[in-house]
């Protein structure tokens, strides 16, 4: 593991620390520990808000190259942001798909004109945007995609029609990036385009799922000749582009996504010890394992994120998503345990939920977004350990 801070580096996490703790005050004082996972629905205005004094402060994308407004960040530095922001509770970014799977997307595969059109907004923390893989026929298995785009031939724009699922934050969003089929018949991973669509625009249709919580943090998009704005690449390379943004999700947030885990562990230590549930040994135990599996998660972690040349590394990446989701999942069960018969009753209704039973129902799905457990062990078995390839009927 190579990934050290030196002195430059706690210069910077002074710096970070203290803007945070000087501005996460007044209006923004109530986003403190809010808009979490669970907690997405909660103040979205203020939140959109707090992105723009992030902005002010020179604090969005700051791993983005200085010619396009970001601070040419290290990894180091990169890392310490996301760790300073999760401890000093500051709020659920909204504009985190575009600073982090957008942006470098764009900055990877677009031209120079369309960096010129999308950077900005997303950098100023004044567009936002959503993610539109998922289908209903096409969850795990993102190959199967069947929204299609069909160019016009009077106009050259693309046209996309179809329907996209589990859309985190489409209502609260300008823009959505669309994997879609540009080549009639082509299956698996051929013929796919990667679209900048618009989402203020006849043709889109937007619906909320309500979840179990109660709350609509994801949506249903329906797409009926919406007019892309953009394609990025060429037709045809869309999956490459689109697993080259699912390589960003796996980034330096993981850090900053470990202090959220760490911040509800320690709530959830707090609530034992308030409640004399840790005075149950088998709690006690389970608490212990708790902060165990999240300090192996950090450490591998840094592995991944160190620049090695150690052949591990490729593994290390590939186990990691079935590493936290398992570990969060088991969090939010081990909360309705310290609460004991609390974690059944509601103050009112409807959904009136606190922190730790938002976290049980949430981490549910922690395990299927993203790639299910079981999807996340094939890929394990088949690309780490070179296992023959699941058989698959004809």
């Amino acid at each position: 593991m190579k990934l050290t801070f030196n002195a430059e580096d706690e210069r910077f996490r002074d710096e970070i620390a203290q803007w945070l703790e000087t501005n996460l005050q007044g209006e923004f004082a109530k986003l403190k520990f809010r808009g979490g996972p669970g907690d997405e629905h909660m103040f979205s205005e203020e939140r959109k808000r707090w992105e723009q004094r992030l902005a002010e402060g020179g604090w969005t994308c700051i791993g983005w190259p200085e010619a396009w407004g970001g601070r040419n960040a290290s990894i180091e530095q990169q890392v310490i942001f996301a760790e300073e922001y999760a401890r000093a509770g500051a709020p659920g970014r909204v504009g985190h798909i575009g600073e982090g799977l957008t942006g470098p997307t764009i900055l990877a595969f677009g031209t120079d004109e369309q960096k010129a059109r999308y950077l900005p907004g997303i950098l100023n923390g004044t567009e936002f945007w959503c993610q539109g893989y998922s289908e209903p026929s096409a969850g795990s298995d993102l190959a199967n995609v069947r929204t299609r785009a069909v160019q016009n031939a009077e106009t050259g724009k693309w046209e996309i029609t179809g329907q996209k699922i589990w859309t985190s934050l489409a209502h609260e969003s300008e823009w959505c990036f669309v994997l879609a089929r540009t080549e009639s018949g082509s299956v698996a991973h051929r013929g796919l385009g990667f679209f900048l669509v618009a989402m203020d625009q006849p043709g889109v249709d937007i619906r909320p799922i309500e979840q179990m919580t109660g709350t609509s943090e994801f949506n249903e998009v329906f797409f009926d000749d919406a007019i892309a704005a953009d394609l990025i690449g060429e037709p045809g390379q869309g999956w490459h582009i689109a697993m080259t943004l699912l390589g960003f999700e796996r980034g330096v947030s993981t850090l900053g996504q470990q202090m959220q885990f760490q911040n509800e562990l320690n709530e959830l230590i707090r609530l034992a010890r308030s409640n004399g549930a840790a005075r149950n040994p088998n709690i006690r135990q389970r608490l212990a394992e708790a902060h165990t599996g999240l300090r192996l998660m950090r450490y591998n972690a840094m592995r991944m994120l160190s620049d090695t040349e150690d052949a591990g590394s490729e593994s290390s990446a590939l186990v990691y998503k079935l590493h936290w989701s398992s570990w969060h999942r088991n969090l939010g069960a081990l909360a309705m345990d310290v609460l004991g018969p609390e974690a059944e009753m509601l103050e009112s209704a409807p959904y009136n939920l606190t922190r730790m039973q938002s976290l049980f129902l949430f981490t549910r799905a922690d395990t299927i977004y993203g790639g299910t457990n079981q999807i996340q062990r094939n890929i394990i078995a088949e690309r780490g350990l070179g296992m023959p390839k699941e058989a698959k009927g004809r």
